[in-house]
């Protein structure tokens, strides 16, 4: 922008600029394209254009463009009309802008308008038009609006098809997004990558795979969006082997571990249980942002490395890197998994005190999870009192924690109330509140507890529990008998049930459905959806594999208890992250040290 303003003296001390007209025109051309901020030479810019003697309809695009681009983006819109009011006509590039400028400021009504003005000169039934019509309403969830677009019109490109199945990803709808998907002439690698990062979205990391998959047969090279979605996928699903191969394929073909890139690898290998594989591409990385920071913050959080965490945030601290929020949760989260109790009180404090940031609900829930697992909790509960918002589910469900862990049962019945009123179909309050009784010798009103939420028509969510072998992932379910290899898995099961029985092993049957008989119960305690895929590991891996199970409930006590007797039994790492946390089982013993 510097040449360009001396280029532009020199024109104007010469005279060239009245001479012609048209360097005027192409040195605001020229300075779109030079500078990084709209924003910052929006002054100048506008300069050179009020100087054209004679602005085109190209000229007046170029300011729409730039205004759309700014945080005040319905700048553009007078634009327009001073366009109208020179006698100068839209083309084919004038409401693509427009309609972007309206989208980046959520103007739903004026983006209608627009909609209008493409009727009114006839540009309605254009491609880019159209394609920007299609994505407008898509951005504002008007699925309906885009369909009728995308279905009145011939002629339709690939990003029609994109922005349509785009349209449908927004708002959840992956089932009519696929069916989009599977009916396109062409699909482009932006195609497949909103396909995957939809499945993604919607939480379905197994079908986003599978898309993956068949994107490589069709030999459709991904790009750095398709693969931090992949990457998410494997995070969620703690697929190591099919996080490693992206990495290598990035390596092989050349590709940059760009910021995006790389958090989103140390992400797949922190929730994957390679903590120092992700340590390694954060050290590798040339730049990294705030989220790249909290990414593995939050990563050392969920595997109860609360003090590396610590040291992780003040080295944040070093490099001039501000927190937000969101890095405030993690390292809350960290102090949580931790017990570090007095660092927790203190970093929270710090959020208004240091940086102006005031707690959100989530930051007081990981105070109130801080306090009530490390037993304090009449703190914990005055803290939910005096909180400055009204406690939600999640709330009450960390005091409800410390209540089992501590077996409080008159604190636990007076927090059961409030999670009934807010989600009385929600079967973990009773049966967190059932395990309580049964754990204080209370089994009649554990019985009570039951009836009522058999009353109510809660179900308990059944617990399920996925490995990845050799890059497919298996899943079962809490007395599951439909995968191929179930006879295997549970003559196996049976082999470990014998070796626990001889080394004095007692199921725990406290956390058991209490109206079926003793015998029934530790047929159901061993087939807990972690041991099944336990037995499943030990059977499909060599000795001295590591075995990694991803549980979507917490770990119960007998499961958490079974899990470290076979660490040691078969000399096994063996790695289950579950709800909240990571536990890595060895030699007999648990990293969360039983606080979990």
């Amino acid at each position: 922008m510097k040449q360009i303003k001396q280029i532009h003296a020199h024109i104007t001390t010469t005279g060239l600029a009245v001479l012609d007209t048209n360097l005027l025109g192409r040195l605001l051309s020229t300075s779109t394209t030079c500078t990084t901020s709209y924003s910052n030479e929006l002054d100048y810019i506008t300069f050179l254009f009020n100087q054209l003697p004679y602005p085109t309809t190209f000229f007046y695009n170029i300011m729409i463009k730039i205004h759309s681009k700014t945080t005040h983006s319905l700048n553009a819109i007078p634009i327009y009309t001073q366009m109208l009011w020179a006698g100068l006509l839209p083309d084919i590039y004038t409401y693509p802008l427009l309609l972007k400028a309206c989208t980046q400021a959520h103007a739903f009504k004026l983006g209608w308008s627009v909609h209008a003005q493409t009727v009114k000169f006839a540009l309605s039934s254009n491609i880019y038009a159209r394609n920007a019509l299609i994505h407008f309403y898509s951005m504002n969830e008007r699925i309906k609006d885009a369909k009728i677009l995308f279905n009145v019109n011939d002629g339709l490109d690939v990003v029609s098809w994109n922005s349509m199945m785009s349209a449908y990803v927004r708002v959840g709808d992956v089932f009519n997004a696929r069916l989009l998907f599977e009916e396109m002439p062409k699909r482009s690698a932006v195609t497949w990558s909103a396909m995957i990062a939809g499945y993604v979205q919607c939480g379905l990391s197994k079908e986003a795979l599978s898309v993956f998959a068949r994107m490589q047969v069709e030999l459709v090279k991904p790009n750095d969006v398709t693969l931090v979605s992949v990457l998410s996928a494997c995070a969620h699903l703690s697929a190591l082997e099919q996080g490693r191969w992206v990495h290598g394929y990035m390596k092989s073909n050349g590709m940059e571990e760009s910021v995006f890139l790389g958090t989103a690898l140390i992400d797949m290998y922190a929730k994957c249980g390679e903590v120092e594989l992700a340590f390694e591409v954060f050290n590798g990385l040339k730049e990294k942002n705030l989220l790249t920071w909290t990414t593995l913050i939050k990563g050392l959080a969920m595997h109860g490395r609360g003090q590396e965490a610590l040291d992780l945030f003040s080295d944040m601290e070093k490099a001039g890197i501000l927190p937000d929020d969101i890095t405030f949760i993690g390292v809350l989260c960290a102090c949580t998994h931790a017990g570090l109790v007095d660092q927790g009180r203190q970093i929270f404090h710090s959020m208004s005190r240091k940086y102006g940031i005031v707690p959100k609900i989530e930051h007081y829930g990981c105070m109130v999870d801080l306090l009530a697992r490390g037993g304090m909790l009449n703190e914990a509960r005055e803290m939910v009192e005096s909180m400055p918002m009204q406690p939600d589910a999640l709330i009450w469900g960390a005091l409800m924690a410390g209540c089992r862990f501590y077996h409080n049962v008159e604190l636990a019945e007076f927090v059961g109330k409030h999670l009934l009123q807010l989600e009385p179909d929600n079967a973990a309050v009773y049966v967190l509140m059932s395990n309580i009784y049964v754990a204080s010798g209370k089994q009649e009103d554990a019985k009570k507890v039951r009836a009522l939420m058999e009353k109510a028509g809660a179900s308990k969510t059944a617990g399920c529990s996925s490995i990845e072998i050799r890059g497919t992932i298996h899943q079962f379910i809490v007395g599951d008998i439909a995968h191929p290899q179930i006879t295997e898995i549970l003559i196996k099961w049976e082999e470990i049930e014998r070796l626990l029985n001889l080394g004095g092993y007692v199921p725990n049957k406290a956390e058991v459905l209490l109206d079926i008989d003793e015998e029934d119960k530790e047929e159901a305690l061993g087939r807990h959806s972690e041991k099944l895929a336990i037995a499943f590991g030990l059977i499909s891996t060599a000795d001295g594999v590591p075995i990694r199970i991803v549980k979507n409930l917490r770990v119960c006590n007998d499961c958490h208890h079974v899990t470290k007797l076979i660490s040691k039994l078969y000399n096994r790492d063996i790695v289950v992250r579950d709800r909240t946390r990571f536990h890595l089982f060895k030699d007999g013993q648990c990293s969360c040290k039983d606080y979990w």
